[in-house]
């Protein structure tokens, strides 16, 4: 007998329904010291048209797994219209995949999903990635033993198991690397000098704020504009529309500490490149459960002022200062704040594994590669 008789799928209809479908993987992960609750009201407003403007050009199918009326298994079907048109494929996006340790739970999850995608005429199925880049993506494939950032996937290692079984083959990696900063590091001379010089030579300059409202008006426009350019030829990117580059500046600036904002201007006053890093709200995020109400975002708030950790979240530069130093001049600045501030460990969160010009930046510090993850594909047709 098929042990797939015994699951009920079920399409999310409601807000109810919902709800539970972000609410699943904390019954699933409750007492893993390394997954990360993201924030509910966060997910709600992701997978909810008309709040998530990725919705205008795009469409999402989201199923629930259920044994005995328990639920054991979830997963979003996602037709990202703008990727298919840059792409020029025919390809299903799969993401906030979850399941209970079971195969066949996995199985009818993802068969729901790709019997959705070849309704529509799709004929591949990659993921998990979301409606854009800044959704998190990639399986967790090695490091289950490290501590999720607030921006990634944390997972089960029979994941990729359960993944690799149903046919899934790699799609592309992407790593993390977690650098450490002890008391008395000095960062290497040679490299601080070559930065200081491309920076000299080519007209460029640090810009800091210490009012995060005043870097909002006057660069949050440019900063996402640039991340759109930076991260056009990036595997699975989808251009923003100016409603979600808004919808990015409310949802990641009012977390930012300027202190670790870096941007860097050409004469013109033009940016040419930053970077944003945020304390590390790990730990505040378990703590919080994944609500800010009534007692979450104190968790929050107090990890945003008394922290050791730092996370590199987004970073952009211009594609003809590539290579240039601006990239060298902003890391070199950035961790003389780290050391000057006393930061102990510094995250670098996902990074393509075939882009070398970004990790070379992490040699200038002591550093390990702890993660790595995973976006799969598979025919459907």
């Amino acid at each position: 007998m098929d042990d797939r008789v015994n699951i009920a799928l079920s399409v999310v209809s409601s807000r109810a329904e919902l709800k539970r479908f972000i609410a699943f993987p904390r019954a699933l992960y409750k007492g893993n010291a390394f997954w990360v609750p993201p924030l509910q009201s966060d997910e709600l407003d992701t997978l909810t048209p008309g709040r998530n403007p990725a919705f205008d050009d795009a469409e999402a199918r989201l199923f629930l797994a259920r044994r005995q009326g328990r639920i054991v298994g979830r997963i979003a079907a996602i037709l990202s219209h703008a990727a298919n048109r840059k792409y020029g494929t025919k390809n299903l996006r799969f993401a906030w995949f979850d399941t209970i340790d079971d195969y066949e739970v996995a199985r009818a999850l993802l068969d729901a999903a790709a019997d959705w995608g070849r309704s529509r005429g799709l004929v591949t199925m990659t993921g998990p990635h979301g409606f854009t880049d800044l959704d998190p993506e990639g399986l967790l494939v090695e490091g289950f033993n490290e501590l999720a950032t607030i921006a990634v996937i944390y997972n089960y290692p029979y994941y990729p198991v359960f993944i690799e079984r149903y046919g899934f083959a790699k799609e592309v990696d992407s790593v993390e690397f977690q650098a450490v900063a002890p008391k008395g590091t000095v960062l290497p001379e040679k490299k601080a000098r070559l930065a200081d010089w491309g920076a000299r030579r080519n007209g460029w300059h640090l810009v800091k704020y210490t009012d995060i409202k005043k870097l909002r008006a006057e660069y949050g426009q440019k900063l996402f504009d640039l991340l759109d350019e930076s991260y056009e030829e990036l595997y699975g990117t989808v251009p923003l529309t100016q409603k979600q580059k808004e919808y990015y500046i409310r949802k990641y600036i009012p977390f930012a500490n300027p202190s670790f904002i870096e941007i860097v201007a050409n004469e013109a006053e033009e940016m040419i490149g930053f970077i944003i890093a945020l304390p590390s709200l790990s730990r505040a995020f378990q703590k919080a459960r994944g609500r800010l109400f009534p007692f979450g975002f104190l968790h929050i708030l107090r990890a945003l002022r008394k922290f050791d950790t730092l996370d590199f979240m987004l970073a952009g530069i211009r594609k003809e200062c590539r290579g240039k130093g601006a990239d060298l001049l902003m890391v070199i600045d950035l961790f003389r704040t780290v050391i000057a501030k006393g930061i102990r460990v510094a995250e670098s969160n996902p990074e393509l594994e075939t882009n070398a010009l970004i990790q070379n930046e992490w040699k200038i510090v002591p550093r390990r590669q702890h993660k790595r993850r995973r976006i799969y594909k598979k025919s459907i047709a």
